[in-house]
């Protein structure tokens, strides 16, 4: 048979009546003094702690702004990065067009190597040299200039004639419109193996390529004026043996053109 102990009630425990007074003072903040309340929320509001929450909002319950700093970042370096490029291209274009200028207007041994090295303007663009290169004379009194360079990047000869034309009669021209300049000459060499095949340079130029270097062709570019007081711009292409000329012809010459198909040289005229 079970028996009931009976407690007795603590004297320090509030009553109900004491108990609803005590709780209709607290405020939600767990204070009876509504002014130390008040105190206490400002000061933490103040020092980043303790700020209102509101479910519905879509900031950061914490006060962390990361996500603006990061998207402000990567605006940041996107600015940046189009405000180089931009800058960078019209600064090699103005400087392109400035080493075009020195050649018409003051030729010596540092504005042909700059010239050489930094491109030249040439029709709705610009000329590149080979990187390797050498200035054998430029100089306004003998009226001469004379440039090597060494082409590592052509496949073939056909290539390599082609882009080397290209850039003779770009640097020449230009160098002619110098009133006292009469003649550029533009040497090009390449490296050959045993069998005479081309090298180049691989892995983006960063391994130079094995063989001989062999002088390949040579252009000479003179200036004159006729008894009629025209200018007159005349090329020769120094160099090309009949060996070259063979490579040359047969590497033009596509093997997919069609041959000529028909009667007598008579019935084609007809």
């Amino acid at each position: 048979m079970s028996t009931k102990r009976l407690t007795t009630p603590n004297p320090n425990s509030l009553s109900a009546e004491e108990a609803e007074e005590l709780f209709s003072k607290v405020d939600n903040s767990g204070h009876t003094d509504v002014e130390s309340a008040e105190r206490q929320r400002a000061r933490r509001k103040e020092m980043g702690h303790g700020v209102d929450v509101d479910p519905l909002s879509s900031d950061d319950p914490s006060g962390s702004n990361v996500g603006q700093r990061l998207s402000r970042l990567a605006v940041a370096v996107v600015v940046i990065c189009v405000s180089v490029v931009v800058f960078t291209q019209v600064f090699v274009g103005v400087k392109r067009a400035e080493y075009t200028a020195n050649l018409s207007r003051n030729v010596n041994v540092y504005t042909v190597a700059d010239a050489m090295a930094g491109g030249i303007e040439w029709g709705n663009g610009f000329t590149q040299f080979p990187p390797e290169f050498s200035v054998q004379e430029a100089d306004e009194n003998t009226g001469r200039i004379e440039v090597s360079v060494v082409d590592t990047t052509s496949s073939n000869v056909f290539e390599c004639l082609s882009s080397s034309q290209i850039q003779a009669t770009a640097f020449s021209v230009n160098s002619l419109l110098n009133p006292k300049i009469n003649t550029v000459i533009y040497h090009v060499s390449v490296y050959m193996d045993e069998n005479g095949v081309l090298q180049k340079s691989s892995v983006f130029g960063f391994f130079k390529p094995s063989g001989d270097l062999t002088p390949f062709i040579t252009y000479v570019w003179t200036k004159s004026t006729t008894s009629e007081g025209q200018v007159r711009f005349t090329c020769t292409i120094a160099g090309v043996d009949d060996e070259l000329q063979g490579l040359l012809r047969e590497q033009i010459t596509s093997h997919a053109t069609p041959p000529f198909v028909g009667g007598t040289e008579e019935e084609a005229d007809m």
